[in-house]
């Protein structure tokens, strides 16, 4: 039943997760699309809020705004610390939305900062179910014990690094840096400039998002690997079978505009039997009648065909004496197969494909320094 999902406030100190993504994975601005589809995966997000200091996050206010997050401002103060501001005013709404909005079931808070750990005890203590978010290279190693389940954005389907993640030997959760300051250039045989400090630009406006185009939409997104990316996820995460209706609920929480006949199909069960003939899928009968069960073939011959894809492609491309790189490869794939997407085979992205080879033995992968990606070689 829809009632039973879960019904999520995220709350994300932002410029803690988008400064870690940033500086340990490369990703700038900050992917929004990855987290919500996690969510989206596990319930209903009925509260979306972020705080920052948006003025100096112009591109990401406009991309939250358009993914409908509600922008809590945490102005900096001339002169003074601002070290704590956004922590106080998150920990002071989750407390109130606690107590105030009991439908709410699950906090979702985003941060990698410690000083964020006697608010996720307090939230269970609440009986609230407590998911933490956090990039790994700059979470604190006391925040995920605190928390019913925690979500590493490194890991998550989607997410793409650009450089590869190091540890680094600073405190973790301290990902906020002092903004810096420009003192303006003075012309030859002049002198000094005036001390009367020139007036501070106002921040531009957020952008109305209401003209903004809709990027995907149910007719440009692949049916196949939207379902079987939201497949992998309520699989990963279910204490059970996935039946067809609840993932159904969970494909219009990622997309609100997804409709099956806009591909072809009277209905979503006709949708899920073409894809079980396809070998994408397999389905099996549920406990209610019209309900199946949603699963992903043992041996599917679409998974052998990439896989065997791949392999032919590094082949070709070692006996060339090119050296085959991860971040080159994807765009090879698709060179041979035009419509190729490892999210069609349940792989949230292609370095989770890439692993998935390298587990069945059909390649090996070595961290390259030098190229900044993976080496990929044949086996023997």
């Amino acid at each position: 039943m829809a009632n039973e999902d879960e019904r999520i406030a995220l709350l994300l100190d932002y410029e803690n997760l988008a400064i870690g993504a940033r500086d340990g994975l490369g990703v700038a601005p900050f992917d929004f699309g990855p987290l919500a589809d996690a969510l989206a995966e596990r319930g209903r997000v009925v509260v979306r809020r972020a705080y920052a200091d948006w003025s100096a996050f112009d591109e990401d206010r406009r991309l939250m705004a358009r993914a409908q997050v509600e922008l809590i401002e945490i102005p900096q103060r001339i002169g003074g610390s601002r070290k704590n501001a956004a922590d106080i005013k998150l920990a002071v709404d989750a407390i109130e939305l606690a107590y105030e909005r009991g439908f709410v079931t699950t906090f979702a808070i985003g941060t990698g900062d410690s000083d964020f750990t006697p608010l996720m005890h307090k939230l269970r203590e609440l009986d609230k179910r407590v998911i933490g978010i956090g990039v790994q290279d700059s979470t604190s190693a006391l925040l995920p014990p605190a928390c019913d389940e925690f979500l590493f954005y490194d890991r998550l389907p989607g997410v793409e690094p650009t450089i590869e993640p190091r540890p680094r030997n600073r405190r973790r959760g301290a990902a906020k840096p002092a903004p810096a300051t420009t003192t303006p250039a003075v012309p030859s045989g002049q002198g000094a400039p005036p001390a009367t400090p020139e007036p501070v630009a106002a921040p531009a406006p957020v952008e109305d998002p209401v003209d903004e185009p809709v990027v995907a939409n149910s007719e440009e997104r692949d049916v196949a690997a939207l379902v079987g990316s939201t497949l992998t996820g309520l699989l990963r995460h279910s204490d059970g079978p996935v039946l067809a209706s609840r993932l159904k609920r969970a494909i219009l929480r990622k997309d609100p505009t997804f409709d099956e006949s806009d591909h072809g199909f009277r209905g979503f069960g006709e949708l899920l039997r073409h894809l079980d003939n396809q070998g994408v899928l397999i389905l099996t009968s549920g406990s209610a009648q019209g309900d199946p069960e949603v699963g992903f073939p043992e041996d599917s011959p679409a998974d052998a065909d990439a896989f065997a894809l791949l392999v032919d492609v590094v082949r070709e491309l070692a006996a060339s004496g090119a050296s085959p790189q991860l971040s080159r490869l994807k765009n090879q794939l698709r060179k041979r197969m035009p419509d190729f997407d490892e999210k069609r085979f349940g792989f949230g992205s292609f370095l989770s494909f890439a692993k998935a080879a390298r587990a069945r033995d059909l390649l090996s992968m070595e961290w390259n320094d030098d190229a900044g990606d993976y080496l990929l070689r044949l086996p023997g």
